[in-house]
């Protein structure tokens, strides 16, 4: 299997040997990379609360997940509507990062923007320059041939890890449904 270079827009998906509480069977997007370092955010690891319940005078239930372990008391979030998002930062066709979130507020409790097209994310991923590159040749993670956006902001997450290791083929088909405890099979 040829193995994929990380790149802004990407799919990280951690491999089976990481069992590690943060990253053990996580998806990250890839918001960034470049020579000083990556950002991404998990997209599979929902925190069991909703944005209504950080930021009361927000009128919306989405999920609200946990991003990584970096800056975990900061809130982040991606979207599907730069046009009236100003300040938003694209990551790939389709998906962009963060912008003014007063007017995501305002939008938000006018009921001018879908609500499915924003995932909410306490904390980020972060790895230094070179540290992501390095995990990888320690075979910590792989990079995803395909992210199918802007589906991926809907996608469900329960199944997102095992949907990765099933579409990765070879030997990551087994991985797909053992269990996260090995000691459980």
């Amino acid at each position: 299997m040829i193995k994929l270079l990380p790149s802004k827009g990407k799919l990280l998906i951690a491999e089976p040997s990481i069992i590690d509480d943060s990253f053990g069977r996580t998806v990250v997007l890839l918001t960034e990379h470049n020579e000083n370092g990556s950002v991404g955010f998990i997209l599979n690891k929902p925190l069991g609360y909703t944005i209504n319940d950080l930021v009361p005078d927000l009128n919306c239930s989405s999920e609200v997940f946990n991003g990584g372990p970096v800056e975990q008391d900061n809130l982040y979030f991606i979207h599907q509507s730069p046009d009236i998002i100003p300040d938003s930062i694209e990551i790939t066709n389709g998906i962009y990062w963060g912008g003014d979130f007063s007017a995501l507020k305002k939008l938000i409790n006018s009921k001018k923007i879908e609500t499915e097209s924003i995932r909410f994310f306490l904390g980020y991923s972060g790895w230094s320059s070179k540290q992501l590159v390095s995990e990888m040749k320690e075979d910590s993670w792989v990079v995803s041939k395909e992210v199918s956006t802007p589906k991926i902001l809907t996608v469900n997450t329960d199944k997102l890890w095992r949907k990765q290791m099933i579409n990765l083929g070879g030997q990551y088909q087994i991985w797909a449904n053992s269990p996260a405890d090995p000691s459980m099979n």
